[in-house]
């Protein structure tokens, strides 16, 4: 399985064309830690060739690093982001060979890109601006430790110019020619969110007594309880009547509740192995008690750091978390402006919210997420999230 990694790239000149640089950074999607970092002055040049250079170093770093990645681009330039995605045209001699280069470093399918606010692209930016001043000085630029850098800004020139980053982008507005007509580009760019609705499972016999049921055990098939809450899910979402599709765990009790949905809604069921619940190892069909008197050493290690794996080869929540960002990229890449049901277990939802929120791992342990219960989280076209729901039971009881 591909692992994940997230770059963030800017670039920019002061004169446009002026003095010329860029910065780069190659972040874990999960701890949000700078894994790599890249910045270099490049003469005169213009702030979009500037950010089409950023971008080439941040996929370069990834590859360093990982070569079979999956890489998510994250950009304050909505022309880069928009002509890496194919929805506008490259119009400007200058930029249609980095753009040729940008999508040699990875296979396209393996890079997806969004577009986020300057205010989220700060740790870029500041590389940028360092490049920027080194070249000022007649030096060359070099990283400083990661840690450092992320806890308090450059001893640098001041950024570009409210003025300057207005020229910049009525510059990338006159060199960008939409493929076609896009609508909901508004500022900020919000329009029709894609919606995830978050169904955990009906009970299986397992559930009651809170015994560890992960992706790695014998993959039990829902209860009689388990499904009356199937049904009961299934009534209340076709009485909102807003579901468009339905996309469920490969794990027998998910798709079980998820055909029980798709029935009453007269939709098909599609599987994504990304929303798997956690693999638990030896602890498999134990109970936290029975953990704690075999394993405690492991368990403690496990509630004290995502990176920790449960016995016996299980999965960490760092290595859950990273697959199914993965899988969440994919099916708002699918489902654009769509409301779409995920059936699905505690973990991947509760990672699902917690990414939303940007929260720290920890705040996997301060949910509470009942069998069958909705949660429901939507994604807007800016890079933004908003968590509308969670652990809902109203129509259990």
């Amino acid at each position: 399985m591909s692992r994940e990694l997230i770059v963030e790239a800017d670039g920019g000149s002061r004169g446009n064309p002026g003095p010329a640089g860029y910065g780069a950074v190659v972040l874990d999607p999960v701890s949000g830690e700078a894994l790599a970092e890249a910045a270099e002055y490049i003469g005169t040049a213009t702030n979009n060739v500037a950010e089409y250079k950023g971008l080439l170093a941040g996929l370069r770093a990834a590859k360093a690093l990982d070569p079979e990645a999956a890489v998510h681009v994250r950009m304050d330039s909505k022309l880069v982001v928009e002509q890496m995605s194919g929805r506008w045209q490259i119009k400007h001699p200058d930029m249609k060979p980095l753009a040729a280069e940008a999508r040699s470093v990875f296979p396209p399918d393996r890079v997806s890109y969004e577009w986020i606010p300057r205010a989220r692209n700060k740790h870029a930016d500041r590389l940028a601006n360092e490049a920027m001043d080194a070249g000022r000085d007649g030096r060359q630029w070099e990283p400083r430790d990661s840690r450092a850098a992320l806890a308090g800004p450059a001893a640098a020139a001041p950024a570009r110019s409210a003025a300057a980053r207005a020229a910049d982008e009525a510059a990338e507005a006159a060199d960008a020619a939409p493929a076609a007509p896009q609508a909901g580009w508004g500022a900020p760019d919000l329009g029709t969110p894609a919606t995830f609705v978050l169904l955990r499972h009906g009970e299986t016999a397992l559930t009651p007594q809170k015994r560890f049921s992960g992706s790695g055990g014998t993959d039990p098939e829902l209860s009689a309880a388990g499904r009356r809450q199937a049904e009961a899910a299934a009534a209340a979402l076709a009485a909102r009547g807003t579901v468009q599709a339905v996309v469920s765990s490969p794990l027998r009790r998910c798709r079980e509740t998820a055909g029980a949905v798709a029935d009453r809604l007269g939709l098909d069921v599609r599987v994504e192995d990304g929303l798997r619940e956690t693999d638990f190892g030896a602890w498999e069909g134990l109970t936290f008690a029975e953990v704690r008197e075999r394993y405690p050493d492991d368990l403690d290690a496990w509630l004290g750091s995502a990176k920790a794996a449960p016995t016996g080869g299980g999965e960490s929540f760092a290595a859950v978390a990273r697959r199914v960002a993965v899988a969440r990229d994919k099916l708002l890449a699918r489902h654009a402006g769509r409301t779409v049901l995920l059936v699905t277990h505690v973990t991947p939802i509760k990672t699902l919210v917690r990414l939303a929120l940007g929260a720290p791992p920890e705040a996997l342990f301060r949910m509470e997420l009942s069998a069958a219960s909705l949660s429901a989280v939507a994604y807007y076209a800016d890079g933004n999230a908003s968590v509308r729901l969670l652990n809902d039971t109203s129509h259990l009881r």
